[in-house]
């Protein structure tokens, strides 16, 4: 048995028709595949088809053996391509993980940056929460993670930008018809509050009330900005995120800047100091440009 015996094989029983299966997957002609289909069945010792006018259907040998030629087929193509790869040199990895939201701010700068080495590795690019990314880059699952400081064992962090903490709100709620709110016209039962997952976030947000003798009684509670705004809304109520997310609001919400000096967030570029990537060395060689760039962008705008 041949691995040409299984494609005709899987060909016919997927297409039902001798004809099809030789004109239009095999490009042989239907005598020669029909010998080849006895040859199979002699082999196996059963028959896999009934013939009929109308065509071929599988008899209950053949549905069973069906299964195991596809997964035949597939391990032999899986063989060549790992034969392949192992025949060719290994590309270096680099892998970048954004905090969610920020490879709309960062990824551009950061291709650009790494312009020349990428012609020469293979670049991957994750996000995930800023926890996860912290835990990522400790562990070695990626080379440099754009996140909050998340402290970490072995992580260096340098700063990169600091992010206004701004409200998130309905575009219908009477408070988004003002340039900017003041915190004391929050309703606390209103605010959506956070998890012990943006841990830094709810840090900076909760001692930015407390400063202002603000207490905030809420009953939501988000773990991410994906489900701070769709609790937004859902629930048409009030949260403080990070400036960066206004680009991934949906058109039914807006965001205002708080009307004192409201808070601000740092984001950082996150990596293992031991970590002996050639790439990583050139990016923070150059990270004063990185965040040069950025900075020009933001005050185009």
């Amino acid at each position: 048995m041949e691995l040409r015996h299984l494609r005709y094989f899987v060909a016919v029983a997927e297409t039902g028709s001798l004809t099809e299966a030789a004109q239009r997957r095999l490009y042989t002609s239907q005598p020669s595949l029909s010998r080849q289909l006895r040859d199979l069945e002699l082999e196996v010792g059963a028959e896999l088809f009934v013939r009929g006018a109308r065509g071929v259907t599988l008899t209950p040998a053949g549905y069973v053996f069906l299964d195991h030629a596809r997964l035949a087929l597939h391990q032999a193509g899986e063989a060549v391509a790992a034969a392949r790869r192992a025949a060719r040199p290994q590309k270096a990895t680099f892998a970048v993980g954004f905090l969610t939201g920020q490879e709309v701010e960062w990824l551009r700068h950061v291709t650009h940056l790494l312009r020349d080495e990428l012609q020469s590795i293979d670049f991957r690019v994750t996000s995930d929460f800023s926890p996860a990314i912290g835990a990522a880059v400790q562990r070695g699952e990626i080379d440099l993670g754009f996140s909050r400081v998340e402290p970490q064992p072995d992580v260096n962090y340098k700063i990169i930008a600091h992010e206004p903490i701004v409200v998130i709100l309905p575009r219908e709620h009477p408070l988004a018809e003002r340039r900017a709110i003041d915190p004391r016209e929050i309703e606390p039962e209103s605010f959506i509050g956070y998890t012990e997952t943006p841990h830094v976030l709810r840090g900076i947000v909760e001692r930015y009330f407390r400063e202002r003798d603000l207490v905030m009684a809420p009953t939501r509670f988000l773990d991410g900005y994906a489900t701070g705004i769709s609790l937004v809304a859902s629930t048409k109520g009030v949260t403080l995120l990070p400036a960066y997310v206004k680009a991934l609001l949906p058109a039914s919400l807006v965001s205002r800047p708080l009307a004192d000096k409201g808070p601000v967030i740092e984001i950082a570029a996150g990596y293992r100091a031991d970590n002996p990537s050639p790439v990583l060395a050139v990016f923070l060689r150059n990270i004063a440009r990185l965040v040069a760039a950025r900075a020009a962008e933001a005050d185009d705008g």
